[in-house]
């Protein structure tokens, strides 16, 4: 592939720092699964790359922290007959992965309080319900 993997606007991963390992598949392909490598495993050092700001290498480890073998990241595609789309599909899954994993973090919610108004619906609401059951007693409670 050329260039290398586009993550974001202003991190792109040198094909030099991807590692691609291919084996048989299972799956469609009658005969000729038994006899092409069209599986496909990417890995990329994540912990590492010399190409990756150190804020974006935190956050990144922390976040994949449960799918890194000592700061690898490793993708597979099978899902396709051809070598070549199963190549483009796990470079898209890691693509996908690592840019969800730099992404910042969402903003606070800042917390709100209910209404007067909204008190008093819920309020005049449970007393509609206590008097529904209340009526539905037989022993005259």
């Amino acid at each position: 592939m050329d260039g290398g993997l586009r993550v974001s606007d202003r991190w792109i991963v040198p094909d030099a720092e991807l590692r691609e390992r291919f084996s048989r598949s299972s799956g469609p392909g009658g005969q000729g699964v038994n006899t092409t490598d069209s599986r496909v495993e990417l890995s990329f050092d994540l912990s590492a790359s010399p190409g990756i700001p150190d804020s974006l290498r935190a956050r990144a480890l922390d976040r994949l922290a449960g799918r890194l073998v000592d700061g690898v990241l490793t993708v597979t595609a099978s899902e396709h007959r051809a070598q070549l789309a199963n190549r483009e599909a796990a470079r898209e899954r890691m693509a996908a992965l690592l840019r969800e994993a730099i992404a910042p973090p969402p903003k606070a919610r800042r917390p709100t309080r209910p209404s007067r108004a909204a008190k008093e619906r819920r309020l005049a609401e449970k007393k509609r319900q206590s008097q529904r059951k209340r009526d539905r007693r037989v022993d005259g409670d």
